[in-house]
C-alpha cells in the first residue's frame, strides 16, 4: 500500500497542471523531476503504478459513469441513459463542448500517455535503475501507450501521436493518420513483448506480463482483420494453460481470477466502481441495462442470463443490471477490474479462424466459451457466414459493458448502421467516431473536427 501512495504523489509530480486544459501549458518536463523520480528502483516503479492508480481512480478505465465501460455502452445497444450529464452519448449526439468528453475520454488517455513518455524519457537518462527493473517498467511504458492508443483511435479516429514530453511538439501536433497510429501501437507492442516475460511482477494480476501484451497484440490483429497473427498471438496467450484458465462464471470477476490477464486494483479498501455503478437498489440514477437484449439477447438455458444479469422493481418500474461484479459497496475486497481476460482471446481466435476458413478449430473454440456457458457446441455443419454472425452474438453476450467491446465490435464490423440506425433516434454514420473536443481545437490549429459534428 506504501508503493501506491507513492505512486499517487509521483503521479502528481507528473501531472500538476492536468487540471487546466491539456495541452494549455507546459507540462513540468525537467532534469530534477527525472532526477528525483527515477534515483532508484522503487521510486521508478512508483511512476508507473501510479498510472494504473489513476485509472482505477476516476475517468477512461475506472468503471465509474463517464468511463469507456459506461459511455460505450450508452453509444451502442447495451445501456440505457437516467443521468442528463451522458444523454448526448445515449442519444448519440454529443456536442464537442461536452466535459465528460474532454475530460474523461480523451483528457485523460493524453494524461497516460504522457506519462508513459515521461517514464520511458526518464528511464532513458537514469543510471539508477537496475537494468532488470528499467527493461520491466519500459515494457510496462510501451504497454500502457498502445493500449491507451488503441482506444483513441477506435474513438476518434484520427488522432496527434504524442510520443515525447516536449510540450511544443504537442502542442502543434497534428492528427495522424489511423494507419500510423497502428503502427506506433504494433511497434510499442512488439518492444514491450521482447521486454517482459511470462511471470507477474507481483503476486497479483495488476502490472502487465507478457500474455497481457500478447493479449492486445491479438486484439489489434484482429481489428486490422490480420487473422494469422490474430491466431498466432491468441494462441500463445490460451497456450499459457499453467497460468490462465476459464473459470465458473460466478468467479471471472474476482480479484486475481485465473481468467484474469490484466486487472486493476481499486482504491484502497474499496471494490469496483463498475459494482458500484451497476447494481442497482433503487431507480437508476445513471444506467440501466438495455431490457430487449436483458431479455431476448441470449438463448434459452444461457447461464450467463441468469448470472451476470439481475433486475431491481420498485413502483417505476423494473430495471436491469449487469451483475458480472456482485459487490456493490464493501471494505472487504474480492473483486477487481477486469481489463483483459482469457474469454475474449478464445474469440479472438474463434473470428480469426473462421475468418482463414478454419471453421473446425473456429467451432472448437466457441465451444469453450458456450460450455463454460451452460450451452452446446454449434453444429459442424454450419456455413462460414452463419459461423462469423454466431461469434459476434456470443462476443455481445460474454463480453457485454465491459470496455467498450460492443460499440467497437459494431463499428468494425461494419453492422453499426444496421444494428444502432432503428433505434437510435436521428442516427447517422458519422456518429460512429465522437467529436475531438473543442478545447482542443482551440488550442491546436493543426487540429480538425471529424465529419458531422
Amino acid at each position: 500500500m506504501k508503493l501506491y501512495t507513492l505512486a499517487f504523489i509521483l503521479f502528481f509530480i507528473l501531472f500538476q497542471f492536468s487540471c487546466k486544459k491539456f495541452l494549455e501549458i507546459p507540462p513540468p518536463k525537467d532534469s530534477l523531476t527525472h532526477e528525483v523520480i527515477f534515483q532508484n528502483d522503487a521510486l521508478a516503479t512508483a511512476a508507473i503504478t501510479g498510472i494504473y492508480s489513476r485509472m482505477a481512480l476516476s475517468g477512461f478505465g475506472s468503471g465509474t459513469s463517464t468511463s469507456v465501460s459506461s459511455i460505450c455502452g450508452l453509444s451502442s445497444d447495451e445501456l440505457i441513459s437516467y443521468n442528463i450529464g451522458l444523454t448526448e452519448f445515449y442519444m448519440n449526439q454529443i456536442n464537442p463542448n461536452n466535459t465528460n468528453l474532454a475530460s474523461s475520454l480523451y483528457g485523460m488517455p493524453y494524461q497516460y500517455i504522457y506519462s508513459a513518455n515521461s517514464v520511458l524519457e526518464g528511464l532513458t537518462m537514469s543510471k539508477d535503475v537496475t537494468p532488470p527493473v528499467k527493461e520491466q517498467l519500459q515494457g510496462e511504458a510501451l504497454f500502457i501507450r498502445a493500449f491507451t492508443y488503441f482506444y483513441l483511435v477506435n474513438l476518434y479516429g484520427q488522432v496527434p501521436l504524442h510520443l515525447t514530453t516536449d510540450y511544443r511538439k504537442n502542442q502543434s501536433a497534428i492528427r495522424n493518420s489511423t494507419k500510423e497510429i497502428y503502427q506506433q501501437i504494433l511497434a510499442d507492442l512488439k518492444t514491450s513483448e521482447a521486454l517482459l516475460n511470462d511471470d507477474y511482477i507481483t503476486i497479483e494480476r495488476i502490472r502487465p506480463n507478457v500474455s497481457t501484451v500478447r493479449a492486445l497484440l491479438a486484439r489489434t490483429y484482429l481489428y486490422l482483420k490480420d487473422w494469422e497473427n490474430a491466431e498466432k498471438y491468441a494462441s500463445l496467450v490460451i497456450g499459457k494453460t499453467g497460468i490462465y484458465h476459464l473459470v465458473n462464471l460466478d468467479d471471472v470477476f474476482l480479484k486475481n481470477s485465473q481468467e484474469a490477464i490484466w486487472q486493476l486494483m481499486p482504491t484502497a479498501n474499496t471494490n469496483t466502481n463498475e459494482g458500484n455503478l451497476f447494481i442497482l437498489t433503487s431507480t437508476p440514477v445513471n444506467v440501466s441495462l438495455n431490457s430487449t437484449f436483458s431479455l431476448t439477447g441470449f438463448e434459452s438455458n444461457d447461464n450467463r442470463r441468469t448470472e451476470w444479469i439481475k433486475s431491481f422493481t420498485n413502483n417505476t418500474g423494473t430495471y436491469y443490471y449487469p451483475y458480472k461484479y456482485k459487490i456493490r459497496s464493501s471494505t472487504n475486497v474480492t473483486e477487481y477490474t477486469m481489463v483483459l481476460r482469457l474469454a475474449e482471446q478464445y474469440l479472438i481466435r474463434a473470428e480469426a479462424r473462421a475468418n482463414l476458413d478454419k471453421l473446425d478449430g473456429a467451432l472448437a473454440d466457441l465451444a469453450s466459451i458456450r460450455l463454460r456457458a451452460g450451452l452446446q457446441p454449434l453444429n459442424n455443419t454450419i456455413q462460414k457466414d452463419q459461423l462469423l454472425i454466431a461469434i459476434q452474438k456470443e462476443r455481445f453476450t460474454e463480453l457485454f459493458t465491459e470496455w467498450g467491446h460492443r460499440w467497437l465490435d459494431l463499428k468494425r464490423t461494419g453492422t453499426a448502421n444496421n444494428t444502432l440506425g432503428p433505434i437510435k433516434q436521428n442516427w447517422q454514420s458519422t456518429d460512429e467516431y465522437y467529436p475531438i473536443p473543442q478545447a482542443e481545437i482551440n488550442g491546436n490549429p493543426n487540429i480538425t473536427q471529424n465529419p458531422g459534428y
